[in-house]
């Protein structure tokens, strides 16, 4: 039999499982085509927009690239690569598994065999991300606007949500390098309007099953409220909102402190209290960096970046990572573990930093004084006369 009726009876196989909604995934692979660094074809089925597709993933030597296309584009392609390359096939069903194959002499051979997948795979586009925050019914989320009352997710209310688990994700990763059961107090300065508070909440007890206390610290006493009476609705017993500023928030015992965006000096008003409570963990996204970038400005000191800090926007980016580099040496100073990565706080705002310190081991005298000179050094090249967190902290 001719090698193009083998390639047809696969193509119909194919045809019969997709209309059959039996079809699972093609395998094309021992490429001898003309396609340099092509190593293998592996197509599955995929929904995007409620219209059915297969996505083919081109695995190559050293890069993998996925493409979907329309079902009929898909069978096509298939046809000609049998044709013009790959020596073997393999048809996964439901049903079972059809292999097609040209041997080294030139033999082509087609063969079932036992379905080794007993389901079929999933099709969606976007495969369901496992959250650590679910909607289910969390009375929390419905009292936010975040879900309905049956838990399903408010369309202008997804980017809240994808927020809210990326920022548990982050934290949930930090909390596994302390020791279990080390977060029984939490501070969420600037907690607003409570989203990532009662997430955190949630998290810490119906996740972890820890009896941590979280205290929201908010300004604006309309805010205070309200989070109190979701708190009330959602029987959050030890989750408590307090009215006042970062700094004159009494932080004794606090194993967790946390400031999102808290502006200019007030990030650094959060360190010092989270560094004075000996914290085992300070998370901050900074925001604004209007004191190191007022000293820079003042002092305009010639050195290698002048040629950059002479343009506004490049001396805002300057000030946000020296005034965020020198709080990651304070924090190593007192015994943190520093990390500084970017965090996406929200599909529509600006990327911005995250500063987190993991308490560790108290350096020795010679460590400490080489930061400290550090320290010194950088404020001298950039023209910096203080840092708020070293004058908080009496460096």
């Amino acid at each position: 039999m001719p090698v193009s009726e083998y390639i047809e009876q696969f193509i119909t196989a194919l045809k019969e499982s997709l209309n059959a909604a039996t079809f699972v995934k093609i395998s094309l692979g021992n490429y001898k085509g003309a396609e340099e660094g092509l190593k293998q074809l592996l197509i599955r089925k995929v929904m995007i927009k409620r219209e059915d597709k297969l996505a083919v993933t081109y695995r190559y030597k050293t890069r993998d690239l996925v493409k979907n296309y329309a079902i009929d584009e898909v069978i096509d392609l298939i046809e000609d690569y049998l044709e013009q390359g790959f020596k073997i096939a393999t048809l996964f069903t439901i049903e079972n598994d059809l292999i097609l194959e040209e041997l080294n002499n030139g033999k082509v051979v087609l063969r079932k065999g036992k379905a080794s997948n007993v389901a079929a795979l999933s099709v969606d586009h976007d495969k369901a991300k496992t959250r650590l925050i679910k909607p289910d019914s969390k009375s929390y989320l419905t009292e936010l606007k975040i879900t309905d009352t049956d838990g399903k997710v408010f369309k202008n209310a997804q980017d809240k949500f994808r927020q809210i688990n990326h920022y548990i994700e982050i934290l949930s990763s930090l909390i596994k390098e302390l020791p279990k059961g080390t977060i029984k107090k939490v501070a969420d300065m600037g907690s607003g309007k409570g989203y990532l508070t009662f997430a955190l909440y949630d998290y810490l007890h119906s996740v972890l099953k820890l009896e941590s206390e979280v205290i929201g610290v908010e300004y604006r006493q309309d805010m205070v409220d309200l989070c109190n009476q979701v708190a009330a609705k959602s029987a959050f017993d030890k989750l408590n909102f307090v009215q006042g500023t970062i700094e004159d928030f009494k932080a004794e015992g606090v194993n967790l402190l946390i400031a999102l965006h808290a502006c200019d000096t007030a990030t650094d008003d959060a360190i010092y209290k989270g560094i004075k409570a000996n914290a085992e963990l300070i998370v901050v996204a900074p925001c604004c960096h209007k004191q190191i970038r007022r000293e820079i400005e003042q002092n305009k000191v010639k050195n290698d970046v002048s040629f950059l800090t002479k343009y506004g926007i490049f001396l805002e980016r300057q000030a946000e990572m020296v005034t965020d580099g020198i709080r990651a040496l304070i924090l190593e100073y007192f015994g943190y573990k520093t990390k500084v990565f970017e965090f996406i706080s929200d599909a529509h705002t600006p990327k911005n930093v995250l500063v987190v310190g993991v308490k560790g081991k108290a350096h020795s005298a010679e460590r400490k004084a080489e930061i400290l000179q550090k320290i010194k050094a950088s404020k001298e090249y950039f023209g910096i006369g203080y840092h708020h967190l070293e004058k908080l902290l009496e460096l």
